[in-house]
C-alpha cells in the first residue's frame, strides 16, 4: 500500500516554465503595489510634516501676542498712556539662532478709561514692509496671529 503523503506529480518541462514565469509576474505586480502603496505613505509623511511646521509657527505667534499683552497688563496708566504714540515693532528671535523669526506689531489707542490692544504678528518674511501697511492689511500679509484685547483700570 502507497502512502498517499508521499506521492509526487512530475511535471513536464512546458508545465514546469509555465508556473515560474507566471510566479515571477506575481512578484513583480507584488513589488508594484508595494511601491505604490509607499509612494501614498510617503506624501503622506511630507504633508503631516508641512502640516506641523504650520502649527508651530501658528503656536509661536499666538504665545508672542499673549505675551505682549500680559506684559501690557501689568503697565501703569502713565506707562500704557505713553504707548499709544504709535506702534510698536519688533523683531523677535524665537530660538537666539541670531536670525528673527517674527515681527511683533502692537498698538494701543486709549478710549477713556480703556485701552484698545492689537497684536499682530507675522512671519519673518513680512520685516520689508511698513508697519502702517501691516496694519491696515494683515490678512494680504499671511498674518500669523492678531489678538485684540482692552486693558482698563
Amino acid at each position: 500500500m502507497r502512502n498517499k503523503k508521499t506521492r509526487h506529480f512530475k511535471l513536464s518541462g512546458k508545465n514546469q516554465a509555465e508556473k515560474a514565469g507566471f510566479s515571477l509576474i506575481e512578484v513583480v505586480i507584488g513589488i508594484a503595489l508595494v511601491g505604490i502603496a509607499l509612494l501614498g505613505l510617503a506624501q503622506l509623511f511630507t504633508y503631516s510634516v508641512m502640516n506641523n511646521a504650520r502649527s508651530d509657527r501658528m503656536t509661536n505667534s499666538t504665545y508672542l501676542a499673549q505675551e505682549q499683552i500680559d506684559g501690557l497688563r501689568n503697565l501703569t496708566v502713565t506707562e500704557l498712556n505713553t504707548l499709544t504714540a504709535g506702534t510698536i515693532d519688533e523683531q523677535i528671535d524665537v530660538n537666539n539662532d541670531g536670525t528673527h523669526d517674527f515681527r511683533r506689531l502692537t498698538q494701543v489707542q486709549q478710549n477713556g478709561v480703556n485701552w484698545a490692544v492689537r497684536v499682530l504678528v507675522f512671519a519673518s518674511d513680512q520685516f520689508g514692509v511698513a508697519s502702517s501697511e501691516l496694519m491696515k492689511h494683515p490678512n494680504k500679509y499671511k498674518v500669523k496671529a492678531d489678538v485684540n484685547t482692552i486693558i482698563s483700570r
